[in-house]
């Protein structure tokens, strides 16, 4: 039989049956690449901490800003003689760290101690 009983007897052609093998061969290797990146969790975490870092990048830039505004408008509204007693203080903290941080140390001992005293009571 030639290529033009085979088709009027409903069976492919031999160049048919090829283009169809061909098909289904693309078809499979897609298929495996999709199934293949879906299985490769290592690039699925990079993906997603990419991404988690962009927005965390994102949300601290938004918030310095945020927090900028808020300064200068709170700068804006307070008296300069608030301002200025403040701005000493910070400078008077900044020049005594290390007895501040011990007296701070100190209220936390003396703190704990008589947490600790209230309970075995």
């Amino acid at each position: 039989m030639n290529d033009a009983a085979q088709n009027e007897l409903g069976t492919p052609t031999p160049e048919e049956l090829r283009e169809q093998v061909e098909r289904t061969r693309d078809e499979l290797g897609q298929t495996v690449e999709a199934l293949a990146g879906k299985a490769d969790v290592k690039a699925q975490v990079k993906e997603k901490t990419a991404a988690v870092k962009e927005q965390a990048a994102s949300a601290s830039a938004q918030i310095r800003e945020k927090s900028g505004q808020a300064a200068r408008l709170l700068k804006d509204r307070t008296p300069d003689p608030l301002v200025e007693k403040a701005e000493q203080g910070a400078k008077a903290a900044r020049a005594n760290r290390v007895p501040l941080l011990a007296g701070g140390a100190l209220l936390i001992a003396f703190l704990l101690v008589r947490r600790g005293r209230g309970r075995n009571r």
